[in-house]
C-alpha cells in the first residue's frame, strides 16, 4: 500500500497550538463557548485540544463527546447497520457558540448530522467548525470549515488515515493512501 505522509507528530502539535490560540482570539475567555467532538474520531482531536487550551489560557472549557449515527442520510441504506458512539455532553448549548471538532472533513455528511444531533441539545447562538484535514473539492454539502490545519487535493479512491500514538500507533501522524479494492 502507497501512503504520503500529510502531517508528522510535531505538524500535528503545531497545528493544535495554533487552534488554541486562534479560540482564545475568537473567543471571549471561553464563557459562552462549548467544545463537541464527533464521534468517532472528533473526541481524540477535541480532548489534546481542550488539555492545550486548559493548559495555554489557564481557563476550564465544557466539552462533550456527539454521536450523529441516528441522523446520518445514509444510516438505513447500508448493507450492514451502523454502531452508533456515546453522546455525552452533560450542558445544554441553548443559545451558547458552539465549536465542532472532528478529524477529517471528507463529503460533509457527518457534520450536516452532527448539526442536526446537536439540536437536541438547544439552539446554539453559531456554530463553527475544527478540522485537522480538509479534504478540499470533495463536498457534498456545502459545508466549510472556519479553523483547518491543512487542506489537501485527493481522489476518490483515496483515504485519509489518522494514525495516534494513545492508540497503538508508533507516532502521530496523518496519512494519504490508497483505499482497499476489495
Amino acid at each position: 500500500m502507497q501512503k504520503r505522509l500529510v502531517l508528522d507528530h510535531n505538524q500535528i502539535a503545531i497545528i493544535l497550538r495554533r487552534f488554541c490560540h486562534q479560540l482564545i482570539e475568537n473567543h471571549d475567555d471561553f464563557k459562552n463557548t462549548v467544545f463537541l467532538g464527533l464521534q468517532p474520531r472528533g473526541p481524540i482531536v477535541l480532548d489534546k485540544l481542550v488539555a492545550l487550551l486548559e493548559e495555554i489560557s489557564g481557563v476550564k472549557v465544557p466539552f462533550g463527546y456527539l454521536d450523529a449515527t441516528f441522523h446520518r442520510d445514509d444510516f438505513r441504506r447500508r448493507d450492514l447497520p451502523l454502531t452508533a458512539n456515546e453522546t455525552k455532553i452533560n450542558f445544554l448549548i441553548e443559545g451558547k457558540k458552539v465549536v465542532l471538532v472532528d478529524d477529517v472533513l471528507y463529503k460533509g455528511r457527518s457534520v450536516r448530522a452532527a448539526m442536526d444531533a446537536m439540536i437536541a441539545f438547544g439552539r446554539p447562538q453559531k456554530v463553527e467548525l475544527m478540522i485537522l484535514i480538509d479534504r478540499k473539492y470533495t463536498r457534498d454539502y456545502p459545508i466549510k470549515p472556519d479553523y483547518f490545519g491543512r487542506q489537501v487535493n485527493t481522489l476518490e479512491t483515496q483515504h485519509v488515515s489518522v494514525e495516534w500514538k494513545d492508540k497503538g500507533f508508533e507516532q502521530d501522524a496523518i496519512w494519504i493512501t490508497e483505499k482497499d479494492k476489495s
